[in-house]
């Protein structure tokens, strides 16, 4: 297990500036909503939702506006500037939100419809990934979904002209490979040209086997 030196980061000064950098926009509104149509385009009996490392809640505000008032939506989050801004705000309404990161969910096994990432798994150490996913698909009942930059090897790029903040890899085979009792449902890929705001992402979605 490492020191989470990641994890610190993001509780501190460079989860803080990555909210300075984000806003609820209109704009940005009508493409959320086109991507996570897209991405659950498969969905089926979602009543629950969690995500995990949701920042202010950009992508709970579009999930909101798609799904409308009877899905439940919670987050966990771990930077605490973060943390107040999604706890506070009246944009949408929000069943839980804990304070807290994927290393160690405070919630039972099977508590959540879909658990997802978005953007979150990349700023995990490789030597760490492992804990967390087992914890996003422990907390899911039947879906689990990542929303992350693809690499077919894993690699390492710099992040802010920083090092040790970000890995690429094939997130998909990784949890494929981890859990057994994952199925593939589908997979796709946002281009930054189409959908604006997501920044050429490549997501997967997961149904656990028998569900």
């Amino acid at each position: 297990m490492r020191n989470g030196q990641e994890l610190s980061a993001w509780q501190g000064d460079l989860g803080s500036q990555y909210i300075d950098r984000n806003d609820f926009s209109s704009e940005k509104l009508t493409y959320g909503i086109k991507a996570w149509d897209r991405m659950l385009r498969k969905r089926e009996h979602i009543h629950s939702i969690l995500e995990v490392g949701s920042n202010i809640g950009l992508n709970l505000w579009y999930l909101h506006h798609l799904l409308g008032d009877e899905v439940k939506l919670s987050a966990v989050e771990p930077n605490p500037r973060a943390y107040e801004i999604l706890r506070t705000q009246k944009r949408f309404p929000l069943a839980q939100v804990w304070q807290g990161d994927a290393f160690k969910l405070p919630l039972n096994d099977n508590s959540y419809d879909l658990t997802f990432t978005c953007g979150v798994l990349i700023h995990i150490h490789p030597d760490d990934l492992h804990r967390a996913a087992a914890e996003i698909v422990r907390v899911s009942r039947r879906y689990v979904l990542c929303a992350e930059y693809f690499s077919r090897q894993p690699v390492e790029i710099p992040y802010l002209g920083k090092s040790g903040l970000l890995w690429k890899r094939d997130f998909g085979r990784m949890y494929l490979s981890l859990f057994p009792g994952l199925e593939i449902l589908d997979y796709g890929f946002l281009w930054e040209e189409d959908f604006k705001f997501f920044d050429d992402i490549t997501w997967w979605l997961f149904i656990k086997k028998g569900s």
